[in-house]
Order: C-alpha cells, then sequence, then structure tokens
C-alpha cells in the first residue's frame, strides 16, 4: 500500500492568478488551484476532507470549494460581518469563525448558526479546535487566550452566557497564533503573540508550561507530531527552535505561518517576502522555495485527503444555507428540512419516542429473543406454561394448608 501523499495548501494576499494552491510536498509539482476572492490571515480550514473553505480578506463571506471540482464555482457562506478567522472541528461537525471580537459557531449538516460567544474584548486573531473535537481556543488582539469545552458551550441555557473553561492572561500584546498537539483535553498548547514571548499551557490543568523570550515579536508557531521541538516565526524573519537555536538561511521578512511534516524532518514557512519556503530539519537548510505573488496569508501542510486525488469524487453531503442569526431567534431564518439536527440538553417535542422508551422497547424486543432462545420454540413454550401452571395450584394448596392450619391453633379453645 502506497504512503499517504503529503501536500502543502499556500494562500497569498494578492490572489493574482489563484486564490490558494496545492503542491506536492516533496516534489513541488503543483496539483489543484482554486479562484476566487483573497484568503485573510488564519482564514482557510478544510472541511471533513471534501470542502476548502477560504475566509474573504474584509469581506463579510466565506468561500467553499469542492476539494475535486470540475469548474471553478465557489459557494458563499454569508457572514454577519468581515471573518478575521476560521477553522473547522476534526470530525467535520462544527465551524467557527471570528467576527470582530465574538465567535461563531455553526453546525455544518445543517447551518444553524448555534451560538455567538463574545467574551473577547478586542478583535479574535486565531482559533483552533482540539485533535478530538472536543474543546477550542480562540485568541484576540486583547492579549487574551480563551479555552472552552464545547459540550459546555452546546448544553448551555440561552438564559446563562457560556464560560470558557480557562483564561489565559499572562500575554501583554495581542495573540497572532495558537498551536495545539495532541491529546484532546489533555493536549499543550503553544501561544505566540507580539510580546516576544511564546508560552506553553496545559489544557487539563490550565498551567503555564513555558515562558520562552525571544528579541523579537512571533507571528507564528507550530510544533512537530513528537512535540520535540516548537519552531517560532519571528516580525523579521528569522525562525527559531525552542532551544533559541537561530536558523541559518532565514527569509528576508516577516513570517507568517508554520507548518511540519508528518515524520518531522521538513518545515514549511510563509513569509511577507512573498516565497514559501521548504527547510530540512536536521540541517536546518532551505531546499525549495515557491515564489508567490503577494505577503504569505496561510500555508500548511497536510495529508492529501482521498477527495483531492480522485477525480469522480463527490462531496457526501452538501453544504446547507448558513445562517446568520441564532437558531429560534425572533427574526431567525427558518429551519431547512433534511437535516439532522443535535441540540444537547433540549428536551424532545412532538410524538418521537424519547431516549428511555426507545431503550424500554429494545429490551422488550431483547428478553422476548431471550425467551424464545431458551425455550426452543411455541410447543416447548405451551409445555413449560402448564408446568408452571400447575405448580401455581400447588403453592395455593400448600397455601390454603397453611392458612387452616394457622387458624385452628389460633382459635383452639385454652385448657
Amino acid at each position: 500500500m502506497a504512503a499517504p501523499m503529503e501536500v502543502a495548501v499556500c494562500t497569498d494576499s494578492s490572489a493574482h492568478l489563484w486564490s490558494c494552491i496545492v503542491w506536492e510536498l516533496h516534489s513541488g509539482a503543483n496539483l489543484l488551484t482554486y479562484r476566487g476572492g483573497q484568503a485573510g490571515p488564519r482564514g482557510l480550514a478544510l472541511l471533513n476532507g471534501e470542502y476548502l473553505l477560504a475566509a474573504q480578506l474584509g469581506k463579510n463571506y466565506i468561500s467553499a470549494w469542492e476539494l475535486q471540482r470540475k469548474d471553478q464555482l465557489q459557494q458563499k457562506i454569508m457572514c454577519p460581518g468581515p471573518v478575521t478567522c476560521l477553522t473547522t472541528s476534526p470530525n467535520g461537525l462544527y465551524m467557527l469563525a471570528g467576527i470582530a471580537e465574538s465567535i461563531y459557531l455553526w453546525e455544518v449538516s445543517t447551518g444553524n448558526l448555534l451560538v455567538i460567544l463574545s467574551r473577547h474584548y478586542q478583535d479574535i486573531s486565531c482559533l483552533q479546535f482540539t485533535g478530538d473535537s472536543s474543546h477550542f481556543l480562540s485568541g484576540g488582539k486583547d492579549c487574551l487566550v480563551l479555552v472552552w469545552s464545547l459540550c459546555s458551550v452546546l448544553q448551555a441555557d440561552s438564559s446563562r452566557t457560556p464560560t470558557p473553561r480557562h483564561i489565559w492572561s499572562h500575554h501583554t500584546l495581542p495573540i497572532t497564533d495558537l498551536h495545539c498537539g495532541f491529546g484532546g483535553p489533555l493536549a499543550r498548547v503553544a501561544t505566540a503573540s507580539l510580546d516576544q514571548t511564546v508560552k506553553l499551557w496545559e489544557i487539563s490543568s490550565g498551567e503555564l508550561l513555558l515562558s520562552v523570550l525571544f528579541d523579537v515579536g512571533i507571528m507564528a508557531v507550530t510544533m512537530d507530531l513528537a512535540e520535540h521541538h516548537m519552531f517560532c516565526g519571528g516580525s523579521e524573519g528569522s525562525i527559531f527552535q525552542v532551544d533559541l537555536c537561530t536558523w541559518t538561511s532565514v527569509p528576508r521578512n516577516q513570517v507568517t505561518c508554520l507548518s511540519v511534516s508528518t515524520d518531522g524532518s521538513v518545515l514549511l514557512s510563509g513569509s511577507h517576502d512573498e516565497t514559501v519556503r521548504l527547510w530540512d530539519i536536521q540541517s536546518k537548510q532551505c531546499i525549495r522555495t515557491v515564489t508567490l505573488k503577494g505577503p504569505v496569508t496561510n500555508a500548511f501542510i497536510m495529508l492529501a485527503p482521498v477527495s483531492m486525488l480522485s477525480s469522480d469524487f463527490r462531496p457526501s453531503l452538501p453544504l446547507p444555507h448558513f445562517n446568520k442569526h441564532l437558531l429560534g431567534a425572533e427574526h431567525g431564518d427558518e429551519q431547512h428540512r433534511g437535516g439532522l439536527t443535535l441540540r444537547l440538553g433540549l428536551h424532545q417535542q412532538g410524538s418521537e419516542p424519547s431516549y428511555l422508551e426507545r431503550a424500554e422497547q429494545l429490551h422488550v424486543v431483547m428478553c422476548s429473543t431471550m425467551e424464545k432462545n431458551v425455550l426452543g420454540g411455541q410447543d416447548q413454550l405451551r409445555i413449560r406454561i402448564t408446568e408452571l401452571e400447575d405448580e401455581v395450584q400447588n403453592l395455593r394448596k400448600i397455601n390454603r394448608d397453611l392458612f387452616d392450619f394457622s387458624t385452628r391453633i389460633i382459635t383452639r379453645p385454652a385448657k
């Protein structure tokens, strides 16, 4: 079985020839391009291995392309305002967008806007889910990083404002990037800031594990899969490791994004000098440079989904209309039929049986099936019923005899 292909997905701010380009990581061969609009920083996301989403720079909509498309048609997801950052859950069920200082959470299957979180005080700059989709993190220009439990957010009562699980306020200047390692709720998170520090946190306890001070503002941060090395991109073009080893060959301008290959052997960097560079981590040498038409806004390495390599692939689920208003709001959009809606913490309405009723029905079916298997058919069932009826009659006779005996003892005249 052939090893999965790794590809680099990149965007720049000019979008002169295309909005997004996909190229094979090791050969540099161009595989796909997508046209239509300019993707903003931290505004590129893969949805369920079937769609590519791009938050348009300064615009109030998100472009969506089928990964393997026969034409350049794109869908537009309209939003209440310009989207500053974007991410999707690894399980493909939810989409998050930062709009001004608020976080908008949509359900992908129905397009319903489930909740709006407004706990930041300035614009949100980056969003990311944990690998198991149980938590998500938000960083903003207010210097705060918030950790949210997705379950708590979805179950929150409409009369009560959801609260983050952790509030990390150790940075003193705007947050520029987030990276979440593996482990779900036990993962470690790296946060980068213009205050020239990168900090490493633990989600489970909320504790600060490490703080590294640099001599420049940090614009991008990432870790390899084993989390042995952390790579930090500086505002003046340097790329650092957590051991403060400055790389000998660097871009000429601000580093905007970083990503590490699956095997941890190469590092991808995007810069304001309009280049995407591939570095050999062991030798710290630049092994490939791809020149774009404008400052690089997004660049990351990913395993190519099957849908990207198959020309006949079509998404299993078409994208629904995404609502701009909260589900159930007074002026909200009408719900569309045909979608699957899961609303945690709310009682079901209508004639649908409840979970307990369905469990009881299943229990009855299982018991009847087991009874048939044990007794072995209708003939044996009738024989068994006859035996039980005889036993009941015998017990009734014994009970009457005991009653008569007790009555005689109690009513016997005293001598």
